[in-house]
């Protein structure tokens, strides 16, 4: 009886050694604006897929800013060990893509700054303010069905996602609903979405 009980203590003390390890490992972000869970994987060294069980995410296409993650940093490490990588390009190739995107992005900048260097004063400032805090200003953002700098839906944009027309679907966009883009920040600021 005593081997039995002192087998069962040490059985026990060793899980919750354990227990605390896993919580040591585990780190908690909170989601900004423009982050995705690829984007806070690659940040922190984890997968998608760790992210998602340790959340308990129905759809990692959909978070939202302000939210906490559980980040894993156990779960990657055995992950990476265990999986091939999907992207096998030589580091070449793949500084060539990113220099080719980072071009794109840039010149899709340049073209919709002109766009919106129209709206000035206040309803640019409020243009601007919307920007920030759905994309961190991003032509590039995405969350669920939401897209681009001003996070508007898909189907607004008729598969066009260009930064010309972002700039030019919001633009009508507030304007048919709000009037301005003053307004438009005054129900942001009310309700937490435009």
């Amino acid at each position: 009886m005593k081997i039995k009980s002192a087998l069962l203590s040490t059985v026990a003390a060793a899980s919750g050694l354990f227990a605390i390890g896993a919580t040591a490992n585990a780190a908690t972000v909170t989601v900004k604006a423009g982050d995705t869970v690829s984007k806070i994987a690659r940040t922190h060294q984890t997968t998608i897929s760790a992210i998602e069980k340790a959340n308990h995410l129905k759809n990692v296409n959909l978070i939202f800013v302000g939210q906490k993650l559980s980040v894993n940093h156990q779960a990657a490490v055995s992950a990476s060990s265990t999986t091939t990588p999907a992207n096998t390009a030589t580091p070449s190739t793949t500084t060539q893509n990113q220099s080719a995107t980072t071009a794109q992005n840039n010149q899709a900048q340049a073209s919709a700054t002109t766009t919106a260097s129209n709206t000035t004063g206040a309803d640019g400032s409020a243009k601007a303010w919307i920007a920030n805090k759905e994309s961190g200003g991003s032509y590039s953002a995405r969350n669920g069905q939401y897209i681009g700098k001003y996070q508007l839906s898909a189907g607004y944009l008729n598969g066009d996602y260009s930064a010309a027309n972002q700039e030019r679907v919001a633009n009508n966009y507030v304007n048919s609903r709000y009037g301005s883009w003053s307004a438009a920040k005054a129900h942001w600021e009310s309700t937490g979405w435009y």
